[in-house]
């Protein structure tokens, strides 16, 4: 008796994960089929039921959901604060080891993601709704800006919105050395995605974090950083400079030179693995290879 008694508890336990399963691949099948308004109410639905307390999948498809659904009509009208909800909640999926599995899992989708919202702000900017465009514009130059454009067959070139502007304000020759010491007093700091703060930072966040120190406002992409930087030459290169890397598609990554001009390129920056550490390029095969240009934002001597 007491065998089918346990027999029971665990069939029992077996099929409630099997529809809990179930469930939450509901919901990147409404979604892939365009049932945005679906997919935000089983998602609300399974987020009050503390049995998907587990999951990030329905956190992580409600904020597709809202970015998708985001200024729709009469929805968006109901829902005035769409974008700010599927920031947020976007956000929280990408603090935790757990929200970032699911996040590498459905990368497609949030690829697809980022073009629709492309779309979106360049219908905005050619309807003269400035401040719309602006938002959206924060939005994939903050939340996707790391994220892989889809690549669309017969597509040659993806529409692409303009980059952030960045003000032309520099640091002056003897905040060089202050560069490296706010820089340095980082070291240790983990590596967190569209990270900004010492709680976590990404490559360009961290590079934007230093140097805001000193009144230099940088753009949240590397890429951008790179276009705005004044170029040097790798042999003239001096503490405070930014120093970009290209792995074959472009700007991937940016740095802070902390070798003084004639020494070593050595540089300090946000690594995905080690968060904030000091490397020696020179010394790297990896970075060596992919080494790609000097830029700075400091005055000239």
């Amino acid at each position: 008796m007491k065998g089918l008694l346990i027999l029971g508890v665990l069939c029992f336990s077996s099929l409630s994960l099997f529809g809990q399963v179930k469930a939450l691949d509901k919901l990147e099948v409404l979604y892939d089929q365009g049932h945005y308004k679906m997919v935000f109410r089983k998602a609300n639905n399974l987020l009050d039921q503390p049995d998907y307390d587990y999951s990030y999948k329905p956190e992580f498809y409600k904020s597709l959901a809202l970015f998708q659904l985001a200024d729709r009509g009469l929805w968006g009208q109901i829902h005035p604060k769409a974008l700010q909800e599927a920031r947020e909640l976007f956000s929280n999926v990408l603090s935790t080891p757990e929200g970032i599995k699911v996040f590498n899992t459905h990368l497609n989708h949030v690829a697809q993601l980022k073009r629709d919202l492309v779309k979106k702000a360049l219908n905005y900017k050619s309807e003269g709704k400035q401040a719309k465009y602006d938002e959206i514009q924060q939005i994939l130059f903050g939340l996707f800006d790391r994220i892989p454009d889809l690549d669309v067959p017969g597509e040659i070139n993806a529409p692409v919105v303009d980059a952030p502007e960045v003000k032309e304000t520099v640091a002056t020759s003897v905040e060089r050395e202050e560069i490296v010491k706010i820089a340095k007093k980082q070291l240790g700091v983990p590596y967190k995605w569209a990270g900004v703060d010492s709680k976590g930072f990404d490559c360009s966040g961290f590079t934007s974090f230093v140097m805001k120190e000193f009144k230099v406002t940088l753009s949240r992409r590397a890429e951008d950083q790179y276009n705005s930087s004044v170029k040097v030459k790798q042999k003239n290169a001096q503490k405070g400079d930014l120093v970009f890397f290209n792995n074959g598609s472009g700007i991937s990554h940016v740095g802070i030179v902390i070798s003084a001009k004639g020494e070593p390129l050595t540089m300090i920056h946000a690594s995905s693995s080690k968060g904030v550490i000091i490397t020696n390029i020179e010394d790297s095969e990896y970075w060596l290879k992919r080494l790609y240009a000097i830029g700075t934002y400091v005055k000239g001597e």
